[in-house]
């Protein structure tokens, strides 16, 4: 009897044990499903993230030898706006100049240089709109022939110098990544916000609009009829005097 109930405890241990080790590896199913869950949907962001934030732009310029080539960006306002720019010459003799000219949308000169072969401007932004960079050469320095030109535009978050942020308040890694998507999530915030502002300007601008339309058409609806009236009048006169009716 005693073997019989020892075998019957055995038993009872061993389901246990199988029933647990069931559990165990349900739950470890379990979690793993929601890790990739959450891998899933953090992929996405990432991804979107990358195609929002505005990044830094190359941009190659071929400027004629009489004449002036342009860049311009809408931007935001307390944005920071970083650029270098150099000429690339395949004549290593001959290096030519050129003068650069960085205008804000209300005109004001936010750098200007002249006879240089490479610089860089960085300022914040004050006022929204187009701001523009424009580029000519000197003719006497390449014997008239097209200057390339490499700028590197960066605007934003990408014109921020993630390396001297990481050394000062030690961070790295993931804890890097981490802060520049804040970043990034941050200047998504503030572009949305600047489009609300703009589509609720651009509405009040049509409202504004549709309602002059509406008053010019009424006046000139109230124009027509007194021309017509007066046209009425004056024949019916005309034909009164010359006794038709």
């Amino acid at each position: 009897m005693n073997k019989q109930k020892k075998k019957t405890l055995k038993r009872k241990d061993l389901a246990t044990s199988t029933q647990r080790s069931t559990n165990t590896i349900g739950k470890f199913e379990i979690s793993s499903m929601k890790m990739t869950a959450k891998i899933r949907r953090v992929f996405p962001t990432a991804f979107l993230l990358l195609f929002l934030v505005p990044v830094g732009e190359a941009v190659w310029l071929d400027v004629p030898p009489t004449g002036t080539k342009c860049v311009s960006e809408e931007i935001q306002s307390n944005v920071v706006v970083l650029a270098d720019y150099l000429i690339i010459s395949e004549d290593h003799e001959v290096m030519p100049t050129i003068s650069v000219k960085v205008t804000s949308p209300y005109g004001n000169n936010l750098h200007n240089m002249e006879n240089v072969t490479h610089g860089q401007f960085a300022f914040t932004t004050q006022e929204s709109g187009n701001y523009l960079a424009c580029f000519w050469a000197d003719a006497k320095s390449h014997g008239n022939k097209n200057v390339s030109i490499n700028i590197d535009w960066k605007t934003g978050i990408a014109a921020k110098d993630w390396a001297s942020v990481a050394k000062k308040e030690k961070i790295e890694g993931v804890e890097l990544e981490i802060r520049k998507l804040e970043g990034a999530v941050e200047a998504i915030h503030e572009n949305l916000l600047y489009l609300r502002n703009r589509e609720a300007d651009m509405r009040t601008m049509s409202e504004k609009t549709n309602s002059r339309v509406a008053w010019y058409s009424i006046m000139s609806l109230g124009v027509c009829i007194a021309v017509s009236g007066l046209q009425v009048l004056y024949l019916k006169q005309y034909f009164e005097k010359k006794k038709l009716i």
